[in-house]
């Protein structure tokens, strides 16, 4: 096994420092409108349902479970469990270069039900943010950018020193969490009250 020296963690510390950077840019950036409409849906709606695919997929699973949490009727689509969606409902994908097919389909099918259809990407320009009753754009590199990882270090580009759709994915992760603590607000919740609905079979 390859012995890992010191200088070879050269890049840690720094990808740190840039997430927390981009992260900051992307909390600067936000367009505060999309979001209250987003929240105004979640608050309305009868059921909702999360939907990605691969990274973005978790973390929707981690969305939906803290939305559990507060007492929402959250969904996961795709699981053996998970309801038929309806027009009192609202789906929420989550997807970097919103042209995931997989996605993207499933979103033109939570339209045509009659769903209120939330979008959380990097590309509003995108088949999913076509579709979608509201936007929230996440800026950032997807994995669906051009040039690679080792490319744009050869190049000098060191703006996102992860790969692939990383940067997406954790700005959309703090950003739901930002959303979950947005909602235990609008809520009033409290820890205990979250706490209560825990799984306890673990």
């Amino acid at each position: 096994m390859k012995e890992i020296h010191l200088s070879e963690c050269k890049f840690l510390t720094s990808s740190i420092l840039l997430m927390a950077e981009h992260l900051e840019n992307v909390a600067e950036k936000l367009d505060k409108d999309s979001v209250r409409q987003m929240l105004g849906d979640i608050m309305s709606a009868r059921r909702i349902f999360v939907m990605g695919a691969g990274r973005s997929g978790l973390v929707g699973r981690a969305f939906a479970m803290r939305l559990m949490h507060l007492g929402f009727a959250s969904h996961v689509v795709g699981e053996t469990t998970t309801p038929a969606v309806s027009k009192e409902d609202i789906v929420i994908a989550i997807s970097g270069s919103g042209q995931t097919r997989s996605v993207s389909d499933l979103g033109k099918v939570a339209k045509d039900i009659g769903a209120k259809l939330v979008t959380i990407t990097s590309n509003k320009a995108s088949k999913l943010g076509e579709l979608s009753d509201t936007v929230i754009v996440l800026p950032g590199r997807n994995k669906d950018d051009v040039g690679g990882y080792v490319e744009r270090h050869m190049r000098g580009e060191y703006s996102y020193l992860t790969p692939l759709g990383t940067s997406f994915e954790t700005s959309s992760s703090v950003f739901l969490d930002a959303i979950i603590a947005e909602l235990i607000y609008i809520t009033g919740a409290s820890e205990e009250d979250l706490k209560s609905r825990h799984t306890n079979i673990e």
